[in-house]
């Protein structure tokens, strides 16, 4: 962990809403006048769009059913931790990108990077003031690498997995053609590396914010809509309150019809989340901040 180069990640399966959180941390940077170096979790998985597909084919031809985006074999885990432990000591390290769709490839520099493929590796930004990582493995430790123990500030995303089926079967068919058969066969190929290397992550954040739908998901397949933010609630669980000095009163004072459900732990009501997020974030990130200025200097 570094003070002088300090490493924030925010982890979640996919689909679980991590690039709203992401949204949100981009609206405290701008605020707070921070320039972070950031990286995305697409871009440490191991293969192309097309070389996943036949590095698939290929494990299910050898009896392997389990292998998904989730697990270390399609993931550059030791990457990963290099990055983060280069950053945090010395400000430097290595990114590259994944290139979702064409429109995105020019967006980023390389037009001639097709879908589906990364963009070359390249230096971290100079003179940035932290790095800040949005994922699947933020938090990821295993037997050969422990990537969560060069974070100064890790944050889970997770939805009830019900909410999460949901979310991911309503995007995979109304927007990448897929049937609900097929989403839930991958669902069900990960779900092995899901228990393994996704779930163990959230026992090693400082800050988890669960969506906890109020409707019925009972049966994510029937389920027409994906449920509301206006309805669910989301549960704010936070380590160690004492370490960043979390105010609950301030907290259940300033979101409406929140409350306590243990003394670590707040509940908001779904609506709330992003202005919750910057009322819990904001001065983590100032404190964060003064500390690596006193150091600077």
């Amino acid at each position: 962990m570094s003070k002088k180069y300090p490493v924030i990640a925010v982890t979640g399966s996919s689909g679980a809403g991590t690039s709203s959180v992401k949204e949100a941390f981009e609206h405290m940077f701008r605020r707070e006048n921070i320039t972070p170096a950031v990286i995305e979790g697409d871009s440490f998985h191991r293969y192309s769009r097309a070389d996943m597909q036949k590095a698939m084919a290929e494990a299910t031809s050898q009896g392997n059913t389990n292998f998904s985006h989730f697990g270390p074999d399609a993931n550059l885990f030791k990457e990963l931790e290099a990055c983060f432990r280069s950053y945090g000591e010395t400000g430097t390290g290595r990114r590259r990108f994944y290139v979702h769709n064409e429109e995105e490839a020019g967006q980023l520099g390389h037009p001639g990077v097709g879908s589906g493929a990364f963009t070359p590796w390249e230096p971290l930004p100079d003179n940035s003031d932290l790095l800040f990582y949005e994922g699947l493995h933020g938090c990821v430790a295993t037997d050969e690498v422990n990537v969560a123990q060069y974070a100064d500030l890790k944050i889970g995303v997770v939805p009830v997995i019900n909410l999460e089926w949901i979310q991911k079967i309503h995007r995979d068919t109304q927007t990448r053609g897929y049937v609900d058969t097929e989403v839930m066969a991958t669902i069900l190929r990960r779900m092995h590396d899901y228990v393994h290397y996704i779930v163990p992550q959230f026992k090693l954040t400082d800050i988890n914010f669960q969506r906890v739908p109020v409707v019925d998901t009972s049966d994510p397949i029937i389920a027409r809509d994906i449920p509301t933010l206006d309805e669910s609630l989301v549960v704010i669980r936070f380590k160690k309150p004492d370490r960043f000095h979390i105010d609950f009163p301030f907290l259940l004072q300033m979101l409406k019809d929140s409350w306590m459900s243990r003394r670590n732990t707040i509940v908001v009501p779904g609506g709330k989340m992003g202005l919750a997020i910057e009322l819990i974030i904001t001065p983590i990130l100032r404190r964060i901040m003064e500390d690596r200025r006193s150091l600077m200097a």
